[in-house]
């Protein structure tokens, strides 16, 4: 069974940072490419950044480019965002995925 537990949200003003982890169970976390999206009220879930099994290769929403930054430490079978410059329109839960499978997502308000 797929586990993935999202933690680091929290309100934070505008410009500041917030680092979000997500911590997987029940699969062999190095073969995957990892992803966080987001879903605001009223709106559709969307992509935000993913990272390949081999670190380093990492794509972004032009949204977020240059602000966030993905990462992952196979070790411990953990994925982060490092979210910085933050704006209110980041406001949303954030999401990590996995092959089909969806973590419960984190909250993550920032205050204009």
């Amino acid at each position: 069974q797929v586990q993935l537990v999202e933690s680091g949200g929290g309100l934070v003003q505008a410009g500041g940072s917030l680092r979000l982890s997500c911590a997987a169970s029940g699969l062999t976390f190095s073969d995957y490419i990892m992803a966080w999206f987001r879903q605001a009220p009223g709106k559709e879930r969307e992509f935000v950044a993913n990272i390949n099994w081999r670190p380093g290769i990492t794509t972004y929403a032009d949204s977020v480019k240059g602000r966030f930054t993905i990462s992952r430490d196979n070790a411990k079978n953990t994925v982060f965002l490092q979210m910085n410059m933050l704006k209110p329109e980041d406001t949303a839960v954030y999401y990590c995925y996995v092959n089909t499978y969806w973590g419960q997502g984190t909250q993550v308000t920032v205050s204009s």
